[in-house]
């Protein structure tokens, strides 16, 4: 059996039972310089108890990132919401870069407004501050979008704490098991069951604009490619043919899948798939398995895995013309599942390193590999839309986590469901604003 197609199984094979999907998030190293930074308590001037901890969201994403080390609240000696209430001696004494102040205000019914300030604790200045509306239900999300505005302004890197990862668990133990595709949250919180089956679900992709899923399912007990939009829950199946239908991706204006099919020959091979009109265009036609193709930026070209040399690499071809192909990678003898960076530079691989499969960057300007993970069965790496981190999967006592790597491999985290297994990570785009 060819070691794509063992690769491809293992997504299926290695799932184990699972009795909460509920992710726990930790933190197992990060930057040596993290900045110091206080995220005070926001005010609350209406009767009784603030109905949510806006800052407390804000402290947790920017510590999560690994970049940013904020003040524990017992060690605050004042709590300013205001940036003429900050005492800057105080602040400087405790050893703050910088401060963030705010207020949760009551603006009738289920509707609030978050206002916040950021100061450089050295020189007083002010560098951000903004007003956002809100509903009740989206107190969590506004706390989001002000971790995303600080992480900006201090790095110059778009925080991606408001978007979503999608991830595959299984629930039970074979025959009664139940394998369920699940998103949520960035930080895993607010889960949403998008698909349960007591089948194998994997693969599954966002659409460009993040309001569609497209995955493979066994529920018929062959494997189908289906696209489901979240807000309704409508799904269509777009490709059920004969044999294997696998690792669909969408193409950068959402009108086309590439996927994997194997056909009468029954070679696995590229394809390109309209969705309006079904049209199918075949990409590869070597002997060899093809599959798990990624598009380019522009959509002109796919990249994509074939082990058409003896060993799985990485090759690209050109859409509009199939016979213009090459090879991308050569460092080492397995490299698999693409997955290009926002800024088109880069491709995350899962890559051999000593006996171990890793997840790894290639440089597509100077072809280098620079390996950023340490496990030992590491695969579906998925980038966040800001590129500076990457979401994969990989194995920890015995069982399936998700874990994080910034891009200098100098942050790394883990997120554990409490029990069981999860698999399959994919990051979403930023969401629209």
């Amino acid at each position: 059996m060819s070691t794509v197609v063992r690769g491809l199984l293992a997504l299926v094979l290695f799932a184990a039972p699972l009795a909460h999907a509920q992710l726990v998030v930790e933190i197992t190293r990060g930057q040596a310089n993290a900045i110091p930074i206080a995220i005070v308590p926001f005010g609350w001037d209406a009767a009784g108890a603030a109905p949510f901890d806006v800052a407390q969201i804000v402290a947790a994403d920017l510590a999560r990132s690994g970049r940013f080390a904020p003040l524990e609240r017992r060690d605050m000696i004042d709590r300013p919401t205001a940036g003429s209430q900050i005492k800057f001696q105080d602040w400087r004494y405790l050893k703050s870069d910088y401060i963030a102040v705010g207020k949760l205000v009551a603006a009738g019914g289920d509707q609030y407004a978050v206002e916040y300030e950021l100061f450089n604790v050295l020189n007083g200045q002010r560098l951000a501050g903004q007003r956002i509306p809100s509903s009740a239900a989206g107190l969590r999300a506004t706390a989001h979008r002000v971790a995303d505005q600080i992480f900006e302004q201090l790095t110059g890197i778009p925080g991606a704490f408001s978007t979503r990862i999608a991830f595959v668990s299984m629930d039970g133990t074979p025959p009664q098991q139940r394998y369920k595709l699940i998103v949520a949250d960035a930080d895993g919180e607010n889960q949403q069951i998008i698909a349960d089956s007591a089948e194998p679900l994997m693969s599954p992709i966002w659409s460009p604009d993040g309001q569609s899923l497209a995955y493979v399912s066994f529920e018929s007990r062959n494997a189908a490619i289906y696209v489901q939009a979240l807000r309704s829950g409508e799904r269509t199946r777009v490709s059920a043919r004969a044999g294997i239908n696998g690792a669909p991706a969408w193409s950068p204006d959402g009108t086309m899948l590439a996927l994997t099919l194997s056909r009468k020959d029954g070679d696995l091979d590229v394809y390109t798939l309209s969705l309006a009109t079904q049209v199918l265009t075949r990409m590869t036609f070597d002997a060899g398995i093809d599959t798990e193709p990624v598009w380019s930026l522009d959509g002109k070209k796919l990249y994509f895995t074939s082990d058409r040399s003896g060993n799985p690499q990485i090759y690209e071809v050109e859409v509009d013309n199939s016979s213009k192909l090459r090879r991308i990678t050569f460092e080492g003898s397995y490299n698999a599942r693409p997955r290009l960076s926002p800024d088109g530079k880069q491709l995350a691989v899962v890559h051999l390193d000593s006996g171990n499969y890793r997840i790894a960057i290639v440089d597509l300007a100077s072809r280098a590999v620079r390996v950023l993970s340490q496990g030992r069965q590491d695969e579906s790496p998925s980038f966040a839309p800001n590129g500076a981190t990457l979401i994969y999967a990989t194995q920890d006592r015995g069982r399936g986590v998700l874990a994080t790597v910034s891009i200098d491999g100098r942050v790394t985290q883990r997120l554990a469901a409490r029990s069981g297994d999860v698999r399959e990570p994919v990051w979403s785009p930023f969401p629209a604003r």
